[in-house]
């Protein structure tokens, strides 16, 4: 099965989130600036938010689905910045996260 498959069943996560700040993660193809925002981004977050996950605008996600509709329910941003919502969200929620 796949590594996100493998860790929602190790610990029963409502959530979990594929990083790309930890491990062999990284990106590939992104110029310096992209880089920075992306960090910047996710870090300023860290700070104000402690969402618990230290990738919150990475896409590689797997939602138990009654966690995703009820998430989804909730979601009031437009664009990209959905991505950190739904984390933060959750964490409100006390939905448990693995990553």
């Amino acid at each position: 099965s796949k590594p996100s498959q493998r860790k929602q069943k190790e610990g029963d996560y409502d959530l979990v989130s594929g990083t790309r700040y930890q491990g062999n993660g990284g990106v590939y193809g992104w110029d310096l600036r992209r880089k920075l925002i992306s960090r910047g981004a996710n870090f300023l977050t860290q700070v104000l938010l402690r969402p618990g996950a230290s990738d919150l605008t990475g896409s590689f996600r797997l939602y138990k689905k009654k966690v995703l509709e009820s998430l989804v329910e909730r979601c009031v941003s437009k664009g990209y910045v959905f991505q950190m919502e739904m984390i933060v969200r959750a964490r409100q929620l006390n939905y448990t996260i693995g990553e």
